[in-house]
């Protein structure tokens, strides 16, 4: 019995390191007007990263999901949510995220994002979220969800209206235009 008790112990102990989420905390003075504080976590079995950027009304919350390719954004200050396909060439892996999340967190200059992906937001609602996957449709559930559609920076210079910006731990900036952020 003892032994049962031993090895289920060691068992346990080997493999709560390999199924556990990583948790990163990261403290960004970057914002202008204020400060903002991110929270990652990602579950590598589930592939899926969750990202809170704690910043007053100008907070945000996304959701990427590997397994069915799609990330979603809640923005608090518009009250609204958007759908987006991910860019497999743009986003971090997964499985490498937590790694370059550590070594951005090294940097002393950490102001600009690596990356960056600008998404054209439909001014039509999803009425449906069940197509993105239980991720997004818990993020996104009860406010008005919108999908929004890459362009290309160079061919995107006309645009004069209004952009919301999530800058992901410097690691990616992202950019959601269109009527929905009119003022």
């Amino acid at each position: 019995m003892k032994l049962a008790i031993l090895s289920v112990a060691l068992l346990g102990f080997f493999l709560a390191p390999i199924l556990a989420s990583n948790n990163i905390n990261e403290q960004n003075q970057g914002n202008v007007g204020g400060s903002s504080h991110q929270s990652v976590s990602i579950d590598h079995q589930k592939q899926v990263v969750n990202v809170d950027d704690n910043n007053g009304w100008r907070s945000w919350n996304t959701v990427w999901d590997y397994k069915t390719g799609y990330a979603a954004t809640r923005i608090l200050s518009k009250k609204s949510c958007v759908v987006t396909k991910m860019n497999p060439e743009i986003m971090p892996d997964v499985t490498t995220l937590p790694k370059a999340i550590k070594e951005k967190q090294k940097d002393s200059n950490r102001e600009s994002a690596d990356k960056e992906v600008t998404y054209m937001v439909s001014s039509k609602r999803i009425m449906d979220l069940t197509p993105y996957g239980k991720n997004v449709e818990a993020l996104c559930r009860g406010i008005p969800t919108y999908p929004a559609f890459e362009v290309k920076r160079q061919g995107f210079w006309y645009y004069s209206g209004s952009c919301f910006r999530a800058n992901v731990l410097c690691l990616l900036g992202i950019n959601y235009c269109g009527e929905t952020f009119q003022s």
